[in-house]
Order: C-alpha cells, then structure tokens, then sequence
C-alpha cells in the first residue's frame, strides 16, 4: 500500500479515531512515558488509555499501523510491524501502515518527543507494540465470544480471523459492529508470547515497504506533489552563517516562469513555475553578504587551536585512580594525537521540504526524525499554536542525522518561502547546497597518552578530547551537557559514564582519566552525524589500545578480551569474533588484520578487518566479520541489512570523507570532491549475531563506529605505518578506485 500523502488534520484523525467512527475501530496501547511529558487528561474517549501508537482496524478487515517512529531505510517499519502481527495473529506483510500525527500520544518513550534517533527505535516499540497486538487480539475474541455466546477461552485465531471450536470464523472486521454495540474496552493487562512460541519475531523478514520502492509508488518528500505548487531554490552565503544585506534580482524574474524573489533567514529564495527554472534564475541573483567575520575561519586554524587546546587542562569527564600521578613517574609515556575532520550527512535524497501558509494553518510535507521539534519551531516561527501545525511525514532517503535538526532549518525554509503566497512552494536542496549547508559532524582532535605496567598492559590512561558541542544551548543542554561537558565529546571513552548514557567502554584500566574541551560554536552548526562522538571517540580509542597492545608485545585482540574480562557481553563477542575471523591464521605480506569494539546505544559490536595494501599506499579492503550482541534479535535480515550499511558508511568516512573551510568557504561541493563509495570498493561484510533472550538493544548505528578503526589498525598491521590524521587518502593510503 502507497503511503499515500493525504490531509491527516487532528479534526479528522480524532473523528476516524473513535469507536464509533463508522467501520473502523482503532486501539491503543499503555505505555509509560515520562510524567512531564505526560499531556493532561489526554485520554482516548472510550478505551482511557494513554496511547502513543495504534491499530486500526477497517470492516474491510484491513489493518493499519500508525506508525510513531520514522522510516529512512532502518527498517522500523516492518519490525514493528512484526511486533504487532505476532501478538495480534495477522499477516504482516498485509499490513497498510500511516505516519501517526503530531501528538504527544505518539512520542516517544525514551526521548519524551517525537524523535527517531539513538538506535532505540526497536527497543522502544518492542513491548508496547506488541502490547498493542495483544490487547487488540483480546479485545477481539471477547466479541467473538459475544457474537457466538462462546465462551472467550475456547476461542482461536488465525491471520485475520477468529475461529469457533466446531470450524466457524469470522474476519475481525465483521466484529466491529459487536464492539460498537456493546462498548467493549480492551483489557488493562494482558501476557505476552514467551519467545519460544514467536513465528515471526526472531525470523528474518523482508522489507514491509520495500516492494513500493522497487515500483516506485513509495512516497519521499522529493516526490511530494500539491495542487497547484510552486517551487523555490535559495540562493544561501558562501560562507556558512552570513545575512543578506541587499539583493538584486532584476535579470532573474526577467525569466519566463519566474514568480518572485524573496529574502529569509537562508538567503534569497526564487519561487518559480518549476524546480529547474528556480534553480537557473537562482544563479543570476546579486546578494550582498554580511559574513559577521565569520570569513576568515578555516579547518586549519581551528586545528592548531585545538591541538593547542588539547595540551591544556580540560573539564574532567572522569579521573580512576592517579592517571597524572602514574604517568609522570613511569619511565615510558606513549602520545599520540588523533584529528578526524568535519564530515556532512550527504544523504542521497537532498535535503526539502513542501509547506503552505494559510491565516490561521500550516501544512508541511516532510521527511523528519523529530516532527514534534519540527511543529514547535514552525508554530513559533508563524505565531501559531502548535496544534495549527501539521506535518504529513514521508518516507526519507537516508538521513544519518541530518533530518533530526534541532534548528528544523530545511523545513522552516518552506515555510518562509511559502508564507504570505496562497500556494504550497516546495523548497530542494541541490547537491551543492546540501554539501556546503553548514551542518557537519564536529572536527575532533584527541590528545592520548599511556603508559603500561610491568606486565605489558595499560596501567595509566589519560585523553583529552577537543571539538565543538553539538548540544551546548540548545534545548537538550540540561540533559547532554553535565558539569558543561557535552557528553558526545566523550561517549565511548568512560568506565563510569554519566548523564543520559548506560553504557560506556567495556575495557577496565585502572589508572583512567579523561578530559573535555568544547570550544565556541562558530563557522558551522555542529550536528549529529551516524553514531554521534562514537565517529571520533571511537578512532581515538581503538587506535590508541592498538598502540599500547604494539607498545607491550600484546596480540590486539587478546588485549581487548583481557582488558574486557569483567563484561561479560563484550567478552562473549570478542570470543566469537576470534572464532569467525579466524584470528589467529597467519596472513601473506602485503596484508593485514586488524580489530575494534564498541558499545554503542547499549549493543557491544567488534568487528575484525582483512585489508590488502600494494606498495603504493592503495589498498582494498577485503573482508569484515561483525559479531554484535544486540539483545533479542527481531529481524536478524534487518539487522545484517544495518550493519552492512553501517560498514559502508564509516568506511566511505575514513576513507574520503572531509569537510575542509578556507576564508569561512566550504571547499567541497558534490559527489566528485566529497566522494561516496563505489559498489566494487565495498568488502564483504559477515555478520554473526549473538543469540540471546535479553531485550532488544540498537543496531542501526553500532556498525559504523569500529570500522575506521579497525581499518586503520589493518593498515598498520599490514605495513608498520600508523596513520592518526584523517581521512586516509590525505596520509599515505588510498582505497582502490
């Protein structure tokens, strides 16, 4: 079924909502959420419960899914749609599904909003949805029972019916009226499959919606059509920041198709008939920028600042035992620097959005991970109450990030060009645009320093890590920023970790210090980019423990099993990934193992590297074996599916992937300067899930944060050359074209 775009205003949701909507029935499930985020007395009219996703079910016997959780190629949809149909004894694959609206019902568990972020989508959604099916299921047979004057326990059900002991059946949407008629309420309680009797959950199951991308009747933002709609292109600063002092845009509606020509927070946006026209006229706009000094940054200077600042105290993360005191009087101190670079999301549907302005309403057409941001910002923007906001969300092609800003800059472009025309404008990113948007993963730069006890082993560790804040003033400052540390600078190098996050390194060294510099947010807009710190803590940390494994004549692997000893998941894995990488098989020169293990988002993942490097410096590399502990594993297709995807994108970043700025301009540009991977770059990717009956735990992002790592550990495996500045293409190695 197309998700097709349709006017979902919160008059006709609430009125198809209710039971005694004509031919539909919709149930909701309890699931806890914090109480501020609670809305009062927010209660559905007759089953009273705190709802935050649902099922309707038509007298056609259809069932959709409102789904509360975004869909951008992490395969959400049809892992909650498996939840469901196991409990509620459906097809799934039948399943129609729907972006459920902008309501506080719909946020999220775990975030308090209505976010798609962090992995947890599947971990969230695990037991409520499942719940749902369940307390639907329920419900269902208690009409049967009525309609049969059967008693309930004596009843089954099979996909889409309910079935008597003597044969009969009956669709459940031919029971809708007995529901109606009768007030029937689903149950408060209700119990769960044990994982013993699942036949969907825990098999691997394709895409619920990947059919209507093959056909192409899958509905992204880009193909989002109104009646009626114009476009618009913006024509932004070159250097990132600036304000439009006065345009000129004489020659640009001398164009045929050309309808005006306006200033917004952006820039300059063109409206016109079609994108192209908008584009070309875009060209021909004079603008005259106040750049506010922003125009004399560069990546070089905030490098020598940072390498500056790294040599200084920063805020202390955490101090185990005497990191200063052990180091100052061992007779060796490994140091080590690591510089990773400004990354952008690039996903490959560009950046847009549709909006119309109307007096006292905003419509928008998006594809978002945070809608409820989304709607709040726009309804502040237009003097609106948010309830005068409504987001219609797509399907997105790929996001890693980008979709979840904070700042809602891509809608709110939409929604100033469309405000004060009668029509809906459509506003898309170009290449360019996107590429030089200013929205980048931070450059990091990790001051490491080690020294080891008699045994060979790390006895004293002490890092500090330099690079801007992504959530420093911003909304989520109280619960990100501890003691003015932002804790993505350092997520993934603690023992104890604190804040919002459970989970931290796996190793134990007993000597173990680690400090924080968040330095002003100025030239670029930090922003979340896949795995988040883990991009740059990641690098530094597996590097350096690769380091001090070469430093004390330790194999690389064992170290890591040694120093994990007492975790007793990450042990598991790192003892299945020496089994399925055959680990300890001698390689032929010229080649090169090398290994790395993360936490992220509650999973432990390793991942083992085979790379082949010729005397030049290019090399390939040609395989990856991943062992991962993500809890319950729902869909183990989708989770080898994310890793794969995972291991393509942090090999194509450490690789290629740079953002460089002179004189406040971004040097990159499109696909040819800021490259993506090519099919034949990619290795093969093996992938070994640890059978387990605990929760579900992420996956989505975990596979992205040990493959550069690991690649830079196989390099030097491979060739005795360390590299500590990336990408790998500027320092001696260059993946095979």
């Amino acid at each position: 079924m197309a998700n097709s775009v349709t006017d979902n205003s919160r008059r006709r949701f609430l009125k198809r909502s209710t039971l005694l909507a004509s031919g539909s029935l919709l149930v909701g499930f309890q699931i806890p959420v914090q109480a501020a985020n609670k809305p009062a007395a927010y209660q559905d009219s007759l089953t009273s419960l705190m709802a935050d996703a649902f099922i309707r079910i038509d007298s056609d016997n259809t069932v959709t899914l409102l789904m509360n959780h975004a869909e951008f190629g992490n395969g959400v949809y049809t892992s909650m749609a498996m939840m469901v149909a196991e409990e509620l004894d459906i097809d799934w694959q039948l399943l129609r599904w729907e972006a459920a609206p902008t309501e506080p019902r719909y946020y999220s568990p775990i975030f308090g909003e209505y976010l798609t972020a962090g992995s947890v989508s599947t971990a969230g959604a695990f037991i409520p949805m499942r719940t749902a099916g369940a307390k639907t299921q329920a419900l269902l047979l208690q009409a049967a029972s009525l309609f049969w004057q059967t008693p309930a326990t004596s009843l089954t059900t099979r996909p889409g019916q309910v079935v008597h002991p003597d044969g009969r059946r009956v669709n459940y949407g031919d029971l809708l009226p007995v529901i109606r008629d009768h007030r029937l309420q689903a149950p408060e309680t209700v119990t769960l499959k044990a994982a013993k009797d699942f036949k969907i959950l825990g098999q691997s199951q394709k895409r619920l919606e990947g059919a209507e991308k093959v056909t192409g009747e899958a509905i992204f933002g880009i193909d989002v059509k109104r009646p009626n709609m114009i476009y618009g292109s913006v024509v932004r600063p070159p250097v990132y920041g600036s304000k439009v002092v006065r345009f000129n845009a004489d020659q640009a509606l001398s164009m045929p198709g050309v309808i005006k020509a306006k200033a917004i927070a952006a820039g300059v946006v063109v409206l016109a008939r079609d994108y192209w026209t908008a584009q070309k006229a875009a060209k021909t706009i004079q603008v005259t920028w106040d750049d506010g000094g922003l125009g004399v940054l560069s990546t070089e200077r905030f490098l020598d600042d940072y390498r500056a600042l790294s040599n200084s105290p920063g805020m202390l993360a955490e101090d185990i035992g005497n990191a200063l005191e052990v180091t100052a009087a061992a007779e060796t101190v490994f140091e080590s620097v690591y510089e990773m670079p400004y990354l952008a999301h690039a996903t490959m549907e560009p950046m847009n959005c549709t909006a119309q302005v109307n007096a006292d309403h905003c419509e928008i057409w998006v594809g978002t991970q945070y809608q409820s941001n989304d709607r709040t910002l726009v309804a502040r923007l237009l003097g609106f109450k948010e309830e005068q906001v409504t987001i219609h969300r797509t399907l997105m092609g790929g996001t890693f990030g980008r979709r979840a800003s904070k700042t809602a800059d891509f809608i709110t472009d939409a929604v100033e060009a469309a405000k004060g025309e009668t029509v809906p404008v459509q506003i898309i990113w170009s290449r360019e645009e996107d590429i030089r948007g200013g929205h980048y993963r931070p450059l990091f730069v990790h001051r490491m320093r080690g020294s080891l006890d008699d045994q060979g082993y790390p006895e004293a560790w002490h890092q500090t890590a330099v690079g801007q804040s992504i959530m420093q003033n911003t909304k989520h400052d109280p619960a990100y920023m501890v003691n003015g540390i932002d804790i993505y600078s350092v997520d993934g190098c603690l023992q104890n970790p604190f804040g919002v996050f459970p989970y931290g390194t796996s190793y134990q060294i007993p000597n173990h210090r680690v400090e924080s510099h968040n330095p002003p947010k100025v030239g670029v807009h930090p922003h979340e980019w896949r795995a988040v710190g883990h991009t740059h803590t990641g690098i530094a940390y597996e590097c350096f423990l690769d380091e001090l494994a070469f430093h004390g004549k330790k194999d690389p692997l064992s170290l890591r099993q040694h120093l994990a000893r007492d975790h007793d998941r990450m042990s598991a894995v790192l003892a299945r990934l020496r089994i399925e990488a055959n680990w300890d098989a001698p390689l032929s020169a010229g080649r090169g193992r090398g290994v790395a293990a993360r936490i992220y988002s509650i999973s432990p993942i390793a991942q083992a590297v085979e790379v082949s490097v010729s005397g030049d410096g290019t090399f390939t590399v040609d395989k990856v074996v991943c062992v991962v502990d993500c809890g319950f594993a729902v869909n183990p297709l989708g989770i080898e599916a994310q890793i794969q995807g995972g291991v393509m994108l942090g090999l194509n970043a450490v690789a290629y992937g740079a953002i460089d700025m002179v004189d406040g301009q971004v040097q990159q540009s499109n696909f040819h300067d800021y490259r993506p991977l090519r099919f034949h770059q990619m290795p093969e990717v093996e992938v070994h899930i640890i059978q387990s009956d605990a929760a579900p735990t992420g996956v989505g992002e975990q596979a992205t944060t040990p493959i550069a790592p690991a690649v830079a550990n196989a390099l030097f495996n491979a060739t005795g050359r360390r590299v500590r500045q990336f990408p790998l293409d500027r320092h001696g190695f260059t993946l095979k074209a």
